[in-house]
């Protein structure tokens, strides 16, 4: 007898599981059934989450999960700290009003390796950083150079600096970078994640999606590449939820169409 044609569903579904790998794949191999159903709904395909679900489990697809975040900076309590300009409200009403700071670590076969992240709050787009060999505060402020380089924030209205309370952001070297570019620094008074929560949750997601799934590696500039790599791809096509499921470049490019004038980045 003739082999029974593949019902309506099975046929939708071999349409369907390749789409599937290509999102994940592109992806970094990190987006779960929420991401993957999301970025296929962009596209144009409709299709409900559950069938997401069914086909990615059935494929042995599963995206990565956050850790709990592990503090790097160390508090110096006799330096003096700015006033904490932000209270945990990290909403921005445009972009280049408020940055956030803060530095993780990655364990390499020859010592740790440290990398520091600059975060426009308004869309989630990582402005500048840097890795490097130590947590110095030279270090710190290479990442800060960058955002400054890439932005040039100097326009309309004020910027906020926030960080956490470590040294290499109350140094004075630090803050007189801050002042000598016309920012206003801020840092968190009470010294704990939620002081300075949008730093935290790109530097969790950081290694997530990138350092521990690889786990020890073998070189510093393995683990730079590996950043340039994931920091392109975070700013312009990863879904954040709390942007509205789109990637930072689109939240910005909203912004900047809405209000008829061109981003100040060059």
């Amino acid at each position: 007898m003739p082999a029974s044609p593949l019902s309506a569903r099975a046929r939708r579904d071999a349409a369907l599981m390749p789409e599937i790998a290509r999102v994940f794949e592109e992806n970094f191999r990190v987006y779960g059934v929420r991401k993957v159903w999301r970025q296929l709904k962009r596209e144009g395909q409709d299709l409900a989450r559950c069938t997401v679900a069914r086909l990615m489990r059935g494929m042995g697809l599963q995206g990565v999960i956050r850790g709990k975040p592990v503090r790097t900076t160390i508090s110096d309590k006799t330096a003096p700290c700015p006033l904490d300009h932000v209270n945990r409200q990290f909403k921005a009403a445009r972009p280049n009003a408020l940055w956030v700071s803060d530095f993780t670590y990655v364990a390499t076969w020859s010592g740790f390796a440290y990398v520091a992240f600059i975060i426009d709050a308004y869309a989630r787009w990582i402005v500048g950083w840097r890795v490097s060999r130590t947590a110095h505060t030279a270090f710190v402020l290479d990442a800060l150079e960058q955002a400054l380089h890439e932005r040039r924030p100097l326009h309309r209205g004020g910027l906020v600096h926030h960080s956490d309370r470590g040294s290499q952001y109350v140094s004075i070297h630090y803050t007189e970078h801050l002042a000598q570019a016309g920012i206003e620094p801020s840092v968190g008074s009470v010294g704990d994640s939620y002081d300075n929560a949008v730093a935290d949750s790109i530097n969790g997601l950081y290694k997530a999606e990138v350092i521990h799934r690889r786990g020890r590696w073998r070189s510093l500039e393995a683990a730079q590449f590996a950043t340039l790599e994931w920091v392109g791809w975070f700013n312009h096509r990863r879904l954040l939820r709390p942007i509205g499921n789109i990637p930072p470049a689109k939240a910005e490019a909203l912004y900047y169409a809405a209000h008829d004038h061109q981003p100040l980045a060059a």
